[in-house]
């Protein structure tokens, strides 16, 4: 049983919820449970475009069974939710496109195993302009959870207003406190600007520091990925 008032589990950077993971004050099954939860109560915002709970808890109890085992990776049982523009088995891949609709990826894009690799639970899949091309997310061609047509992504600070593109699922994912770390990618301004527009923080690396193997392109010699969480520790950590 959790010793961590799930009320409070949204409010911890990455850092403090590792350390509530490994001293067991909460397990990875709570935490995906937990933010699964929040997305689902806040579905208004449209930030999430794919969610899979069955495959989410799945990692979740193999990253609660690392942990008891004592082999767990630096980021065990972290939830983590992926733009839409990144490829997955377990989840659709659309890039915000009605073109690829249904589509189902056989493998997961570099980015996501290495952070599997690392610990985390994915979350589910984040809404972004179509192909990445915007910077207002108003040009997704997907319906988010929950609705049943494509949707604006709104900032949670005040729903009249653009949370910025093309990773704004992503930025608000962690401004409403719906995912403790998500990734995006950055062409011309893609992470940085919706970071700047919902108050979190976003990097994009050096060109070639992340892969671009399983990321949907939009300009292969600009495209970059990169993290997206509440602060520069959390950034690093990712």
């Amino acid at each position: 049983m959790s010793n961590t008032p799930s009320s409070e589990l949204h409010d911890l950077g990455i850092a403090q919820l590792t350390s509530a993971l490994r001293s067991k004050q909460v397990s990875a099954v709570e935490a995906a449970q937990h933010f699964l939860a929040r997305a689902r109560q806040h579905q208004n915002l449209g930030a999430y475009v794919a969610m899979n709970e069955d495959a989410t808890l799945a990692q979740a109890r193999a990253q609660d069974a690392a942990l008891a085992a004592g082999t767990a990776a630096p980021l065990a049982g972290v939830p983590i939710a992926h733009k839409d523009i990144f490829v997955t088995r377990d989840f659709p891949s659309t890039a915000g496109s009605k073109m690829l609709a249904g589509y189902q990826s056989p493998f997961d894009a570099t980015v996501v195993t290495r952070l599997a690799d690392a610990g985390c639970v994915t979350l589910g899949k984040l809404n972004c302009d179509e192909f990445a091309m915007g910077s207002a997310n108003e040009n997704s061609a997907v319906a988010p959870v929950g609705c049943d047509a494509p949707a604006p992504v709104r900032n949670p600070w005040d729903t009249s207003r653009i949370p910025g593109g093309s990773s704004g699922g992503s930025a608000v994912a962690v401004a409403a406190r719906l995912a403790p770390a998500v990734t995006g990618t950055d062409t011309g301004g893609s992470i940085r600007q919706p970071a700047s527009f919902c108050g979190v923080t976003g990097i994009k690396p050096t060109y070639g520091r992340a892969s671009r193997y399983g990321m949907i392109a939009f300009a292969s010699s600009l495209d970059q990925a990169g993290p997206m969480a509440r602060s520069a520790e959390d950034c690093a950590l990712l």
